[in-house]
């Protein structure tokens, strides 16, 4: 098994005409991804390389059974797109647009949860599960396939430590990049149920960041609801107070949202932190190993 994306998924992306919608859609094409449709208004009877271009995500739906909606729109307009992609029936809307209103994502938060569907992101890096698909921007050089799943708020920490798992001779179930903004559809406790769940997940690493409770109220839920092994990673332990570092979330206040208060969090709760990648990505390869 895997989770979110695997051999049954079959993508539509929205923006595939663009610049980057066509160069990563193509991609994950070529990766094994069965990329169905593209959907840009006004280009419907269009194709990219093959792939048949539509008006609206509704007609990929109905005629080339897309399950499946990858967001590549520019932030005005993205919003828009997935709330059409919610309304046409797809089960997961993975949204790799940054810069997104806040506003907009709490509308459109709630749109998903009422209809059921599956959001992830935005500003991430999309869901790679090894040797099944790949949909978003994710490096899958990095990664074989395995038992060890990666749920994260950065996408390069995570190629990172999913380069060193794989020279250590680890792999992984599925790697699903959440985002960093301050609203994003599936969190961390969204993704740890779906691994605790998946029967080929063994292993879990979390990586998460300064700013906000989300690792914290994750650390909860892994205490009650997680029996699998679990080793995380903070980023931001030399952050300064008061300073936005990269991702929209990623903000303390005094000493709430620290890189440390995380990593006291997880660990008194039975997560062991590594204070950088290759110590998350060893720790993950011991706890493995002791199974």
């Amino acid at each position: 098994m895997s989770i979110i994306v695997d051999g049954q998924t079959k993508l539509v992306v929205s923006g595939l005409t663009g610049r980057e919608g066509s160069f990563h859609g193509l991609r994950n094409r070529a990766y094994g991804t069965d990329l169905v449709a593209g959907v840009t208004p006004g280009k419907g009877g269009q194709d990219v390389e093959g792939v048949p271009v539509f008006d609206a995500i509704r007609e990929a739906v109905a005629e080339r059974d897309a399950n499946t909606s990858m967001i590549f729109v520019p932030a005005r307009f993205a919003a828009a797109a997935i709330e059409e992609a919610i309304e046409a029936g797809v089960e997961t809307v993975i949204a790799i647009t940054e810069g997104i209103p806040v506003l907009d994502m709490l509308r459109v938060y709630w749109r998903a949860q009422e209809a059921g569907v599956r959001l992830i992101g935005p500003n991430c890096p999309g869901v790679l599960s090894p040797g099944k698909a790949n949909v978003g921007i994710i490096p899958a050089q990095f990664f074989d396939s395995g038992s060890i799943g990666v749920v994260s708020k950065s996408g390069t920490l995570t190629y990172q430590i999913g380069n060193e798992l794989k020279q250590a001779g680890m792999g992984n179930s599925s790697i699903v990049g959440i985002g960093g903004d301050p609203i994003v559809g599936s969190d961390f406790i969204d993704v740890l149920a779906m691994f605790e769940a998946d029967e080929e997940t063994e292993g879990i690493v979390m990586v998460g960041e300064i700013g906000g409770d989300a690792e914290e109220r994750a650390a909860d839920f892994i205490a009650e609801s997680v029996s699998k092994p679990v080793v995380a990673y903070i980023a931001g332990f030399t952050a300064p107070p008061g300073k936005q570092m990269g991702h929209a979330g990623a903000i303390i206040s005094g000493s709430e949202g620290t890189a440390e208060a995380k990593k006291q969090a997880l660990e008194a709760r039975g997560v062991r932190v590594g204070r950088s990648p290759t110590e998350t990505a060893q720790l993950a390869v011991g706890a493995m190993r002791a199974l």
